[in-house]
């Protein structure tokens, strides 16, 4: 691959995007291939794919993080950034969407819009990137390259227009028709070759091709006129639609081929270069200057520093590698740039270009490219780098809330010694993922679902040399009081010299919403002052460990309202004890509770799969609120759920709506624990505490 400088209507940048075992990544080692950017053609299933380079992606036989590569083709560089197809890797797609001008959307000719590529589609429209399709695998068993594209238009809408027709289907597909210029072509030899259109396919022929004029018409008013006025629409004049249209989403061209046959390669290399933008084609991005002023920053080698950080991934031999697409302006290696995000200064190395694991130095990278460079020291993805002079800030991105919690512990005493780093760099390379301390006192790992988590946990060990084992976290329960009682602590020790005694009484009654609270009311002296801070202590310490099941104690108020001390054996320390007795006597006597955190839930879900999500909630002791419209045919559903029953639910709701499930869950308030399974709870702490005293 030339590192030579390519002007800016000769480069294209293109995501591939999804749903699982579609074949991106095998599409695009075949188009790399074909157009010789590399010399062996690589399988996904034998985990020898050039894009597909992670020791877990070998593993797994599918794509798990986000790969650039970069082939020339007519004279236009074509950088393909393909992304994983699996919602748990979904960061992953947008961090893609943020490095290209045009979307590649695959679709298997044997299926329906999977959720996947849904996502894919809602992802390019809120991002306004320009799209085409490619049905894959029309050679396969039960493909219907047809129907495919049917569905593609009843779920995306008649903007959707087919520029290729199929020439049969499943074990008979032979090639395809172009629709702009009624021209078959088929694969003879290794190589496509013109051949006469089907007399069979005549009709379908025109019905498709009247498909994507009245699609591509919308994008100049006086081919329109001459449309409906029943005009012969020239190649030519249909082209420049084609080309318009799609610049500015006003349609997608839907295309058809077998990656794994090679069929179809150089009709969407075409496509790719004739139809899709150039970076001046998609037009100014909106940045910030230091005032908060809006600019608008266009594809220009000479103008501003405008740089955004899409992608880091953290090595321990090479360090931290930052993935960049030059919006504006040159960056040129061994310098220095301004992180806008971050206002810092960074010294920039060596500059590369990315093909799949290997890397190209280059001298510089201009406006409309992509590259990266190695160990920044603070720049993360989605920050900006601009000049000192000119700093400008592109929006952050906006990545999926992570939905999935499990516990992490270090597996051995080594790895507690190198856990804390780990994870910190392994948080730089997952936006989808957060660490955090549960109320509970465990550390917790945030993550997208279970097979993110697995994942997680490999290259935690391989690349950082940590190892972790992961278990359901503790659910944060709190134990509180609902009755009154008075209650007597005493306590007496006597030892050679000065013993220990003390003597309380307190008052416990309940203090719903208002935590804990200490208060007294002795009269006469009977409890000197200076031990109240001592019997306050053992309150407030008791009550952190609770009475019940170990859970902290709280939404209760303790009154000292009588006593008596020695004159030389009380003190603090005694006070606290007597206190902390009478503690967990009294609270065994004023109808003690579990309470149970309760999550205030909103599932959007498509609307077919109301019935399941509803009868789900409702069996994890969920209380349904409401069910109101959202945008593209969806419902939320709103809903109160103990936190107890949603700790696997990220997985189980992706399974029960083919993935196209997604919910967000915040504290809303405590309940009582049913009274059968705070019985279990209590046990279960009673088992533990007997285990650790043996």
């Amino acid at each position: 691959m030339t590192s030579k400088s390519v002007d800016l209507p000769h480069l294209r940048s293109v995501v591939l995007a999804s749903h699982a075992g579609v074949g991106k990544t095998t599409l695009a080692e075949h188009l790399l291939h074909a157009a010789g950017a590399i010399s062996r053609l690589g399988r996904v299933d034998d985990g020898t794919a050039s894009l597909d380079f992670e020791p877990e992606e070998q593993k797994r036989h599918q794509s798990l993080s986000l790969a650039v590569a970069t082939l020339e083709h007519d004279g236009t560089r074509v950088t393909l950034v393909d992304t994983p197809g699996y919602a748990e890797f979904s960061a992953e797609v947008v961090e893609g969407f943020a490095a290209a001008d045009g979307a590649l959307l695959l679709m298997d000719a044997s299926g329906g819009v999977e959720a996947g590529l849904e996502n894919a589609v809602a992802v390019a429209r809120s991002s306004g990137t320009a799209a085409c399709f490619f049905i894959n695998k029309a050679d396969r068993e039960n493909a219907n390259p047809s129907a495919a594209l049917d569905a593609l238009r009843a779920s995306f809408g008649t903007k959707i227009a087919p520029l290729q027709l199929a020439i049969g289907a499943a074990d008979t597909f032979a090639g395809y028709v172009d629709l702009v210029h009624r021209r078959a072509y088929r694969l003879e030899g290794g190589k496509e070759v013109e051949a006469a259109v089907p007399a069979e396919l005549a009709a379908e022929v025109d019905r498709r091709r009247d498909q994507l004029l009245e699609a591509a018409v919308e994008a100049d008013d006086d081919v329109m006129t001459k449309y409906l006025e029943g005009e012969e629409i020239s190649d030519a004049e249909l082209e420049a639609c084609l080309r318009k249209g799609v610049r500015e989403s006003l349609l997608a061209p839907v295309l058809v081929g077998s990656a794994v046959r090679g069929i179809g390669l150089r009709g969407l290399l075409d496509a790719i270069v004739r139809y899709l933008p150039s970076p001046t084609d998609r037009g100014p991005l909106t940045a910030l200057d230091p005032a908060g002023s809006a600019v608008a920053v266009t594809a220009n080698p000479e103008g501003p520093l405008v740089a955004r950080v899409f992608k880091t991934t953290a090595d321990p031999f090479v360090g931290r590698l930052t993935y960049l697409r030059i919006v504006s302006g040159t960056l040129a290696g061994q310098g220095h740039a301004w992180n806008a995000s971050r206002s810092e200064d960074e010294r920039i190395g060596q500059l590369l270009l990315l093909h799949g694991k290997d890397q190209e130095p280059v001298g510089q990278l201009r406006a409309g490219e992509i590259g990266a460079v190695a160990k920044l020291s603070v720049t993360g993805t989605g920050d900006t780098l601009s000049s000192r002079e000119q700093p400008l800030t592109l929006p952050p991105l906006r990545f999926p809330d992570p939905t999935l919690q499990v516990a992490i512990e270090p597996q051995t005493k080594a790895d507690l010694d190198k856990l804390g780093q780990a994870l910190q760099r392994m948080l730089e390379e997952e936006p989808a993922a957060r660490v955090q301390r549960s109320d509970t006192g465990e550390q917790v790992l945030l993550a997208m679902g279970d097979a993110h988590i697995a994942v997680l946990g490999e290259r935690l060990k391989r690349k950082f040399g940590a190892a972790i084992v992961t278990r359901t976290p503790r659910v944060p329960y709190r134990e509180t009081i609902r009755g009154r009682t008075q209650v007597h602590g005493r306590y007496k020790k006597q030892t050679g010299g000065h013993g220990m005694f003390a003597d309380v009484w307190l008052e416990l009654e309940p203090n719903p919403g208002g935590g804990l609270e200490f208060a007294e009311r002795v009269v006469g002296g009977v409890v000197p002052r200076q031990f109240f801070p001592g019997v306050e202590k053992g309150v407030r310490e008791t009550a952190a460990e609770g009475v019940l099941a170990g859970y902290p104690l709280s939404d209760f108020k303790a009154t000292l309202y009588d006593g008596s001390f020695h004159p030389v054996d009380s003190n603090e320390l005694s006070f606290k004890i007597a206190s902390s007795m009478a503690l967990k006597q009294g609270v065994l006597e004023s109808k003690p509770v579990l309470m149970e955190p309760i999550m205030a839930v909103g599932v959007r879900v498509p609307e077919q799969y109301m019935g399941d999500v509803n009868r789900d909630l409702n069996g994890r002791r969920g209380r349904v609120l409401g069910m109101d419209p959202a945008d593209n045919g969806m419902q939320v559903i709103t809903a109160h759920v103990p936190q107890a029953e949603l700790f696997s639910y990220a997985t189980e709701l992706r399974s029960l709506t083919g993935g196209r499930g997604t919910f967000t869950a915040t504290l809303d308030h405590y309940e009582d624990v049913p009274a059968h399974l705070a019985e279990k709870i209590v046990e279960a702490h009673k088992k533990e505490v007997a285990a650790e005293a043996h």
